[in-house]
């Protein structure tokens, strides 16, 4: 896939001059002609793993009741987690927060809030490795006291090989156009000015709402495909 294509040619001016005007003029700088080009690469892969994130929401008279109450459900989903076969080391406390529940504006009292509780949230991000996997831990954290899914990211474990075979595409295809137009345009490539990249992988975050789901089945996932798209961007001097 071309990106963007720059040809500059060089240029060279004459003018004619009186010979005093002449002698104290620089001489003129001959631009480089150069051949601009850009590619990318793509390689699809299907997610292997998602990360969960998913917390417990609770409310109570005051801040050490919430926090207290929080707790003991968030223990419950961190238990759930590991028998649902998530490792210990793919699980972490990615939000912990107390805040004031305030009541509602009244106009009796000049539209002052009073503070009426607590609210205490804890999220856990999960990594879940094995796509027939996620439904299922889905499951256990709500049936172990979750409250609150905050999404579902997938990603690939294999994201490292298919970065390195995109930028092999992205490359080849970046050469090849160069020398298609060397040829096309009867110049010559002389060497090259300059090279860079962008682009690269990135998990893909869904929209995702836990749906009520059969008792005897798991809260279905689908995971499509993921998208590596590395490009590249080559400057050339040529001749010609």
């Amino acid at each position: 896939m071309i990106r963007t294509v720059f040809l500059a040619a060089a240029l060279m001016t004459t003018t004619a001059l009186p010979a005093a005007a002449v002698a104290q003029t620089a001489p003129a700088q001959e631009q480089t002609a150069q051949l601009s080009l850009s590619a990318t690469g793509e390689v699809r892969i299907t997610p292997d793993q998602a990360q969960v994130s998913a917390g417990v929401v609770t409310e109570a008279r005051t801040a050490a009741e919430a926090l207290r109450a929080n707790s003991q459900r968030m223990q419950r989903v961190f238990n759930a987690l590991e028998e649902a076969g998530v490792e210990a080391r793919d699980i972490q406390t990615s939000q912990l927060n107390v805040s004031p529940v305030y009541s509602q504006p009244s106009s009796r009292d000049g539209g002052t809030r009073e503070i009426t509780g607590y609210s205490a949230r804890n999220t856990v991000t999960a990594l879940v490795r094995g796509m027939d996997s996620v439904g299922p831990a889905i499951d256990a954290l709500f049936e172990a006291g979750a409250n609150s899914l905050n999404g579902v990211t997938f990603s690939s474990s294999e994201a490292d090989a298919a970065e390195t075979e995109a930028r092999r595409r992205a490359v080849a295809e970046l050469y090849e156009t160069r020398d298609l137009y060397a040829e096309a345009g009867g110049f010559t490539v002389e060497r090259l000015l300059n090279f860079s990249e962008s682009g690269g992988y990135a998990p893909q975050p869904v929209m995702f709402s836990r749906a009520m789901a059969m008792e005897d089945s798991a809260t279905p996932v689908s995971g499509g495909e993921l998208v590596v798209s590395i490009t590249v961007n080559g400057a050339w001097e040529i001749e010609g």
